[in-house]
């Protein structure tokens, strides 16, 4: 994706020269004494992404040092560090480099993720995991944000002049400022379920109002289309509870636990006549559960139930002495054929 800024619209009008301001370049000579203390950035990385960074280590490590900076891989903790050396002379440079391992961890390819340390060029790791409650309305609504075949993404990339990864539960994006906060929009209104091709026909017209001269300080909102939800609420069927028949008297009180046991004659029984009336039905449902089990295991053994014999009607006897016997009729085919030979 190209870092260039023509392209991609701003988002009004009277806005457009806050995001076009120009920052002056910092030098070397604005600060030749450096930094007066060290500073240092670590970030995690998952397992699965020890084998590339391995490979891509050097790259990084010459990348930084390019700007007086100094990397560190960790692959036991599994952590990336970047701090800054007494070289070092740009103090936002580590802020930089501490976006450029935390893009690395997020599965951002090294050639995209060196990009941020570029002036006209940020990134924003977008946490869409949090947004959605349920689980199954968030897998589909991030592949809608990702289209089929990608080709939704690759439209926002080709609007915002942006580079878009989603990966789990984040969206990585990586390109100009402007276009940073369009890619952060459209990510957040697709998962509270608008779909994108809304924020895309609105960047659409707005790329084509920024080429026309007499539109570029006006305000664009009379151009841009408007969707309304068309979610109807259903009315719900109110389902009657049957009334129940009025009563002066108040309903029985339940028995008590000591009530139940006067009844049974519990209470007056000693700790060790409890005891050992609880062993004894604890033996008991022991002993029914032991003969259920034993008769779901002898299921399996048992022959399966022959039906007797029936007695054939007046009918299906008749149709059975009807019936060609078949050996009878080859035997007589046999018979005539030798005689034909014979004679």
């Amino acid at each position: 994706m190209s870092s260039s800024e023509d392209e991609t619209p701003p988002p009004s009008g009277p806005i457009e020269n806050a995001w076009s301001l120009k920052i002056p370049e910092f030098k070397a000579e604005d600060n030749p004494n450096g930094l007066l203390e060290e500073s240092m950035f670590a970030t995690l990385f998952p397992k699965y992404r020890e084998k590339y960074l391995k490979e891509c280590w050097p790259l990084v490590k010459k990348t930084l040092e390019d700007h007086n900076l100094r990397a560190e891989l960790d692959l036991i903790e599994g952590s990336m560090v970047v701090k800054t050396t007494r070289k070092t002379w740009d103090p936002y440079i580590i802020i930089k480099a501490r976006d450029m391992i935390r893009l690395l961890a997020r599965s951002v390819p090294y050639e995209q993720a060196r990009r941020v340390l570029e002036d006209d060029v940020g990134c924003d790791i977008i946490a869409i995991g949090k947004l959605c409650r349920n689980r199954e309305k968030f897998v589909k609504r991030r592949q809608r944000l990702i289209g089929p075949n990608g080709a939704t993404l690759k439209s926002i990339e080709l609007l915002t002049n942006c580079y878009v990864l989603v990966q789990g539960n984040t969206v990585s994006a990586l390109g100009p400022y402007r276009g940073l906060n369009y890619v952060r929009e459209i990510v957040v209104d697709t998962m509270n379920n608008v779909h994108p091709i809304y924020n895309i026909k609105a960047l659409m017209i707005k790329r084509e109002l920024a080429k026309d001269p007499k539109l570029k300080d006006e305000d664009w909102t009379r151009f841009l289309p408007k969707f309304k939800s068309k979610n109807v609420k259903r009315k719900q069927l109110k389902t009657k509870k049957p009334k129940k028949e009025y009563t002066p008297f108040p309903p029985p009180q339940p028995e008590s636990k000591i009530d139940k046991q006067l009844a049974s004659g519990e209470y007056f029984l000693k700790e060790d006549q409890k005891r050992a009336r609880k062993l004894k039905e604890r033996e008991e449902k022991q002993k029914e559960a032991a003969k259920k089990q034993e008769e779901k295991r002898n299921k399996d053994f048992q022959p399966p139930s022959e039906e007797p014999p029936t007695k054939k009607t007046k009918k299906e006897s008749k149709e059975d002495d009807n019936a060609v016997d078949v050996k009878k009729l080859k035997a007589k085919i046999k018979k005539a054929n030798k005689k034909r030979i014979n004679a």
